[in-house]
């Protein structure tokens, strides 16, 4: 039988009764003819909780003992959603990650699928197993040790399992109904797009918006899984949602697909480092160590032999990210007169595959927002994408307005 994974994210299985609902869907694909593979978050709310309680038994706790804990939540779910599905006469089967097994490396909290094996599965279903509801997020070390993949983890589990069992499609249901041109709640104007290319999703994942987890997308991409994301609030139809898809299936692209933005963003620049090679090495590399993600990087034209180096980051990183800039030159491994953070910045990014083959989207992106008295900070660009670091106060004028000179209204 052709096989089809579904996702169901926290909301979607917040109590019984949406549980109950996410069966019915589950056997509506049943009755298709589908073998389905089910992967369920943890129901809303209840991972924060046990992370909290994690965090409150002290500073530096275990990370195998956090994996333990907080991949428990999505055993709840699968074993509730099995239960509902046989009460519905539908034969399933509940399957946290070892079981599978999800095969992980050793980074707890963080840890990455190398193989999913589907000997097990393959072999329930042969004996009929209809429905293998998978505990989402969750994999085993080489250790024996239980591993999550990192928040969002569940999307990720979805596309490898939709790879691993060559599934038709992964389904993804959240709490909204598709992927917007932007934050409906930023603009009205916001549409919702019948399909995307994966590097646009990559990009947009990547940039701000939260549909789906940057891994899932790069998963989706690399095995060519076709990813539809809808509502489970929504009625069901085939069209419903939007699909995630090859560039060659979609037959006309729209220079941009939509903007994205990441509000809580912050500026550091050292002034006056030293113009020489290896500089850039001897900042970045303690950042790294450091755990700061790093994202736009501008430096300026040097004189004297002297140069400003520019960057942003997450702005609860800012601290981290003085210390090691510090550290490092209290070991002499760099040199600069000061450091000055700017915590009230936000990026704002327009995205599409059609700037490929079209000029002048910087342009018109950089008068619109000079329109509305915005200035620009920082500006880096891709292939389809360009990105610009404002002000914090003027982030949702400038989604809107860039929104409104792209006409993404009309896609």
């Amino acid at each position: 039988m052709p096989r089809l994974v579904m996702k169901f994210g926290g909301t979607s299985v917040a109590n019984l009764d949406r549980i109950r609902r996410v069966a019915k869907r589950v056997g509506v694909e049943v009755a298709k003819g589908y073998d389905v593979i089910v992967v369920v978050s943890a129901m809303s709310g209840k991972t924060n909780e046990l992370v909290g309680w994690v965090g409150e038994t002290g500073a530096f706790f275990d990370a195998r003992e956090y994996d333990a804990v907080v991949s428990s939540a999505e055993n709840v779910t699968a074993g509730l959603l099995a239960l509902t599905l046989q009460e519905n006469g539908i034969d399933a089967r509940s399957w946290q990650g070892w079981q599978v097994p999800v095969q992980t490396n050793s980074a707890h909290s963080s840890a990455r699928i190398g193989a999913i094996p589907s000997d097990n599965l393959d072999a329930k279903f042969r004996q009929g197993m209809r429905v293998a509801v998978v505990a989402g997020f969750q994999g085993i070390s080489p250790e024996g040790r239980i591993t999550t993949l990192g928040r969002g983890g569940s999307d990720t589990t979805a596309v490898a399992f939709a790879a691993a069992f060559d599934a038709e499609r992964c389904d993804i249901y959240t709490d909204v109904d598709g992927v917007y041109t932007t934050d409906p709640r930023i603009t009205s104007k916001a549409r919702k797009l019948d399909r995307i290319a994966f590097e646009e999703m990559l990009e947009l994942a990547s940039l701000g918006a939260k549909v789906l987890q940057t891994r899932s997308v790069e998963l989706a991409m690399r095995y060519k899984v076709k990813l539809r994301v809808l509502s489970s609030f929504e009625e069901m139809s085939d069209d419903a949602g939007t699909l995630v898809c090859d560039e060659e299936d979609i037959m006309e692209s729209n220079v941009v697909a939509g903007v994205a933005f990441s509000r809580d963003e912050a500026k550091m620049t050292l002034v006056s480092v030293a113009d020489r090679p290896g500089v850039s090495a001897a900042i970045f590399g303690p950042l790294a160590e450091a755990g700061v993600n790093v994202d736009m990087i501008v430096q300026n034209i040097a004189e004297d032999g002297r140069t400003d180096m520019t960057f942003s980051l997450p702005v609860d990183q800012v601290a981290h990210a003085e210390k090691a800039v510090r550290d490092a030159m209290a070991r002499e491994e760099i040199n600069f007169h000061d450091l000055i953070a700017d915590e009230g910045v936000s990026k704002v990014s327009v995205v599409g595959i059609g700037m490929r083959s079209h000029a002048g989207v910087a342009a018109r992106m950089f008068k619109a927002l000079s329109a509305e008295g915005i200035n620009i900070k920082v500006i880096t660009t891709s292939e389809i994408k360009i990105s610009v670091l404002i002000d914090r106060k003027y982030m949702e004028l400038a989604v809107q307005a860039l929104h409104d000179t792209f006409e993404l209204e009309k896609i």
